[in-house]
């Protein structure tokens, strides 16, 4: 899928992730979509229930190895 903005949250923990991707979101315009590159297990539900509560559209989640990869659609 492509992205218009990709972010590494590597090595972060909640909420970091959360909030680096609020912040990118925010930079960008509507229907734009941001990739999030997480090691976060629990970032998965994060980023479901952050999608819910913003009215942005979670797009796509994989697994790659310890990576979770979270693709959103700015609303």
């Amino acid at each position: 899928m492509q992205a218009h903005k990709e972010i590494d949250t590597r090595g972060l923990n909640c909420p970091l992730p959360i909030l680096k991707a609020k912040k990118a979101l925010a930079e960008m315009q509507t229907g734009e979509v941001l990739k999030v590159v997480a090691t976060d297990p629990s970032s998965t539900r994060d980023f479901q229930a952050f999608a819910r509560q913003t009215g942005n559209e979670l797009l796509e989640q994989s697994q790659d190895g310890g990576e979770y990869i979270h693709f959103m659609r700015r609303r």
